[in-house]
Parts: structure tokens; C-alpha cells; sequence
């Protein structure tokens, strides 16, 4: 059962002695708040539930059951209040407007992108930011919900095809939209009797293989050029390959002071519980990291006075300019190569497909029938690693910035 009342707390007084009046949302045994407006002088001028002693008392209280019942409406539009937690339906009440068919996009999407921002997920945010730009390139400007519809996504859909982009970022460029959306229809701003996404699919894709084979990845571990910049990016590059693909945040976040093996949770993982991978730290990584790390923070010490986002896309356009200096079979590589060069060369190698993926951080399908008897562990990752990194070290020969060949690795 979920109460509203309004509420005074005695220990949020202002600055000025006052006491702003509050929406009270219990659920689940639980109590969150919602600040209105209003306020109280003092303790005194509260009393049960109501504004006394003020002169404006009458009037503040007729808003303030105004709002009292605006927020009762708002919870019976939800279906299945339930299914959230107290501080899921308070923000979820709080966010909820009138259905107005005046409402744009450009509205949705300035509450939706705050909330990422808010959440420090700056990058999604400046994706979905970028992708509204460009649908409303398509509309001429700004476009109240209510006019969008499957014939006009079908339109932007036929645009896109039209100017050549991949299916891939047409998938892309229309979730992002979609996102909008069902954002709107799920805060109560808009209603469809047919969603505008409804024949809508996603286009069909060919994966983008980056992946190298082991010859490739030889060439560049065996690369030795002048510029540190470079160096460095390879380096990272090498680390991830021999640190089971690790993504470039979670190299980045590691602490590495006096780590003899690696256990942590890759930080794309959403699901709750999830067993960290662990494996040890193979020889040919220390080099590296005791190159790059930071003795205090045990972090490595790589990316200054730049955002990730810039910092990853420069590391991705050296590893291209290394790709092209060096003739690799792909130039079209980017960080990411590592994490799938090592699946598909210890595919190769005939390492199986689970063991592979509890390497990188993939959810293992415990569900299959052969888990009752067998387990994943840390030593299986260990044995696939280092067979990985013998077959990278056959015939090594090393590479300098002028392409001259030299076997006395160092």
C-alpha cells in the first residue's frame, strides 16, 4: 500500500529558520520525499498536515491539496506500483506530468539527458544529444510527440538509407529515439494508439570484424617506435591482449600495486551477483605496468588532462596509424581489437568457447547441462593465457621506427 501526505521535517530547517513542505511517498516500508514550494516559518505554523498561524496559510493550502491530489491522479496512472521500489516511484511521480499534447521532444530529451548527466553517464548523453540534433535536422526543428509517427520514422528510416550510413548506426541513430519515446509514454507526457516504432525493425547487420590474427598481433607486440605517445598506445593495446581483452575503463580503474593476479568485475557487467574473473598476470604483462603505473595510486598513468572519450579515440587512431606503418591484413582496428583478436585466436587454438568467455568477463551459460559436473576456474583461464601468449612469442623479431629487424628483444 503506497501513502501521499505532506510533510514537515524538524531537521531541515533553512538558513532563514524556515521549513520548506514536502510530498511524502510511502511504499514498501520505506519513505521518500518530494520538496514542493512551500514553506513554513516555523515548526509552530505546522500542524497536522496543514499551514497555521500564517497569513497566507489559507492559500497555501489550498495548492498545497491541489498538489496533494494532482500526485493521488499520477499514482493511479501507474499499472503496477509494485514493481518499483520507494525511490523508483517517488522519482517516477515526481517526473510524471498531465498528458499534454503540446509536449516536444526537445522536452523529453532535456529531462531524459539530465538524468544521464546526473547519473554521470556523460558519454550516452552526448550520444543522444547528437542523434536528436540530427532527427531534427530531418523535421526542420523541433516536433511535438504527438506528430511523430510510424510514417514519419518510417521517413527519417528512408533517409538514412538514402545517405549511405551503415545498418548498424540506422539502428543506432533510431533507438536513440525510440529511447525518447518510451520515455515520454512512460512518464505519462504522450499516448499512441499506435506506437511510432511499431513498424519499425532493426536492419540487418554484418558484425565488423577488427580482430587480427596472431601474426598481426606479433607485428605489434615486436614494435618499438620513437614516440612515447606511441609506445604507450601500444602498450595498452598488448596489455589488454594479455590480460584476457580486458576493456580500456576497467585497465584504466585497476589498481595494480603488488597484484600478482587479476580479479574484478569488467564495468559493462549490469547483472547483480556476477562471479569476477581471476586469473593470473602472466610475465610478459609486468613490463608494462610497471611502465605506465603510478606507485601511489597503482593505477596506470596514462591519460592526462583528457576526457576518456577523446583519450580512446586518439589511442584508436594511433593503433590505425601503426596498423598502416606496420601492413598489417586489417587497418581498420580500434582498442577494442585486443578483446576480440584474443577470443579468436584462442578459438583457434582450440581453447573452448566457456572458458573463453569467463577470460574476458562474458556471462557464462551456466544453464547448460554439462555445469553440473564441471566449473569454470581460475586455473583454466590461467592454462588459456598462456598458451595464447606462447604462440604470440614464436619467432619474435622486433620492429623500430624505421622498420629495421631485430631478434634481441629487450
Amino acid at each position: 500500500m503506497t501513502s501521499i501526505k505532506l510533510a514537515v521535517l524538524r531537521h531541515t530547517r533553512a538558513k532563514d529558520g524556515s521549513y520548506k513542505i514536502r510530498i511524502s511517498i510511502g511504499h514498501k516500508s520505506e519513505t521518500h520525499y518530494i520538496v514542493t514550494k512551500y514553506r513554513v516559518a516555523s515548526l509552530s505554523n505546522w500542524s497536522n498536515g496543514v499551514v497555521v498561524g500564517q497569513p497566507d496559510a489559507k492559500i497555501i493550502n489550498l495548492k498545497l491539496r491541489q498538489l496533494l491530489n494532482e500526485y493521488d491522479e499520477r499514482l493511479e496512472r501507474v499499472p503496477n506500483p509494485s514493481d518499483y521500489s520507494c525511490e523508483e516511484l517517488r522519482n517516477l511521480l515526481r517526473d510524471m506530468r498531465t498528458k499534454n499534447d503540446s509536449t516536444t521532444l526537445q522536452e523529453i530529451a532535456n529531462i531524459y539527458i539530465g538524468n544521464l548527466r546526473n547519473e554521470k553517464r556523460e558519454s550516452t548523453a552526448r550520444i543522444m544529444e547528437y542523434q536528436l540534433k540530427r532527427f531534427q535536422t530531418f523535421t526542420h526543428g523541433n516536433v511535438f510527440l504527438s506528430d511523430i509517427s510510424p510514417r514519419l520514422i518510417d521517413e527519417y528510416t528512408h533517409q538514412l538509407r538514402m545517405q549511405e550510413y551503415s545498418s548498424s548506426y540506422i539502428n543506432i541513430s533510431l533507438s536513440q529515439i525510440k529511447t525518447m519515446v518510451n520515455y515520454a509514454i512512460k512518464m505519462q507526457y504522450v499516448s499512441y494508439e499506435v506506437h511510432p516504432f511499431a513498424y519499425s525493425h532493426n536492419l540487418p547487420t554484418i558484425p565488423r570484424d577488427t580482430s587480427l590474427p596472431i601474426e598481426d598481433i606479433r607485428k605489434i607486440y615486436n614494435y618499438h617506435p620513437k614516440r612515447i605517445a606511441t609506445q604507450r598506445n601500444i602498450d595498452l593495446f598488448m596489455l589488454s591482449f594479455m590480460l584476457g581483452g580486458m576493456n580500456m575503463k576497467d585497465l584504466l580503474k585497476y589498481d595494480f600495486r603488488d597484484a600478482t593476479t587479476i580479479s574484478y568485475i569488467r564495468q559493462k557487467t549490469k547483472l547483480k551477483n556476477f562471479r569476477p574473473t581471476e586469473f593470473t598476470i602472466p610475465d610478459e604483462a609486468f613490463p608494462i605496468i610497471n611502465r605506465w603505473m603510478d606507485a601511489k595510486t597503482g593505477r596506470l598513468k596514462v591519460m592526462r588532462n583528457v576526457l576518456y572519450g577523446s583519450f580512446l579515440s586518439m589511442v584508436t587512431k594511433s593503433l590505425k596509424n601503426v596498423a598502416n606503418k606496420l601492413q598489417l591484413s586489417k587497418t581498420d582496428i580500434n582498442f577494442y581489437s585486443a578483446r576480440k583478436s584474443f577470443v579468436q585466436i584462442g578459438f583457434d587454438l582450440g581453447i573452448p568457447l566457456e572458458i573463453l568467455e569467463y577470460c574476458v568477463g562474458q556471462t557464462v551459460k551456466t544453464n547448460r547441462p554439462i555445469f553440473n559436473y564441471a566449473k569454470i576456474m581460475s586455473k583454466h583461464a590461467d592454462d588459456a593465457i598462456r598458451k595464447i601468449l606462447d604462440e604470440l612469442k614464436t619467432s619474435p623479431s622486433i620492429t623500430d621506427e624505421e622498420g629495421n629487424s631485430n631478434n634481441n628483444k629487450t
